[in-house]
C-alpha cells in the first residue's frame, strides 16, 4: 500500500502542475510534453482541443454528446490493428474476463506505447481485477501523455478512495471535475467527500 500511495503522489504531483480552472485546462499543452496526439493526425488533435473548449463551457443539452466525441477520438490509435487490440480488450472486459482483456491491451500499449486510451483500457482491467498497484502505474502513463484525461483522474480517485486516503482522492476528482465541470458523478463524489472532509474539521 505505501507504494501504491506513492506512485499516487505522483501522480497527483503531475496533476497539481495544472491550473485548476476549467478553462486554464483547455489551453493548449507545452509543445516539448509527451502527448497522447502524437498517434492522431493534427486535424484531431485540433479538434480534440476544440471539444475540450466546449466541454468546460457545457450545459446539460450538449455534455454528453460532446464527452462521446471526445472518448471517440481518444480510441482511434491512427492504425486499424492497434484499433481492434483496444475492440477486443475492451470487449474481454466487458465479458469479466480480465486476463484476457489485459492480454490484449499489453500488446497494444507494447506495440504504441504512445497511444494513452491503450494505457487508460489496461489501467482499468487491472482495477476490475483488483490489481490496484498495477492500475495506478497505468494511470500515471495516461497522464503523461494525455493529462485531460478526465477519466483517468477519477479513476485515480477510486483507487484512493479504496486505499483510504480520501483527501489524495478529493484532489483527484477536483482535477477530473475542472476538466469536465457536468460529469454527475465526479460531481456527486467531490460533493461527498467534501462534506465528509467539512465534518472531520
Amino acid at each position: 500500500m505505501a507504494r501504491s500511495c506513492l506512485i499516487a503522489a505522483s501522480i497527483l504531483a503531475l496533476a497539481a502542475g495544472l491550473p485548476i480552472s476549467a478553462a486554464a485546462q483547455t489551453a493548449a499543452p507545452s509543445p516539448d510534453a509527451p502527448r497522447a496526439t502524437q498517434n492522431i493526425t493534427q486535424p484531431a488533435a485540433d479538434q480534440l482541443e476544440h471539444l475540450f473548449a466546449l466541454l468546460a463551457e457545457a450545459d446539460d443539452s450538449n455534455w454528453k454528446a460532446l464527452e462521446e466525441e471526445i472518448w471517440d477520438l481518444w480510441s482511434r490509435s491512427g492504425s486499424d490493428a492497434f484499433d481492434l487490440l483496444l475492440e477486443r480488450g475492451r470487449d474481454a472486459m466487458e465479458a469479466g474476463d480480465f486476463d484476457v482483456a489485459i492480454e490484449h491491451l499489453t500488446a497494444l500499449t507494447d506495440h504504441a506505447p504512445g497511444f494513452a486510451e491503450g494505457w487508460n483500457a489496461r489501467a482499468t482491467a487491472f482495477y476490475l481485477s483488483g490489481r490496484l498497484g498495477l492500475s495506478l502505474d497505468d494511470i500515471a502513463r495516461v497522464l503523461t501523455l494525455e493529462p485531460r484525461h478526465f477519466s483517468a483522474l477519477s479513476g485515480l480517485g477510486m483507487i484512493m478512495e479504496e486505499l483510504g486516503d480520501p483527501q489524495a482522492a478529493l484532489e483527484a476528482y477536483r482535477h477530473s471535475l475542472a476538466i469536465h465541470p457536468r460529469n454527475p458523478r465526479i460531481k456527486e463524489a467531490v460533493e461527498r467527500l467534501e462534506t465528509a472532509e467539512g465534518r472531520d474539521i
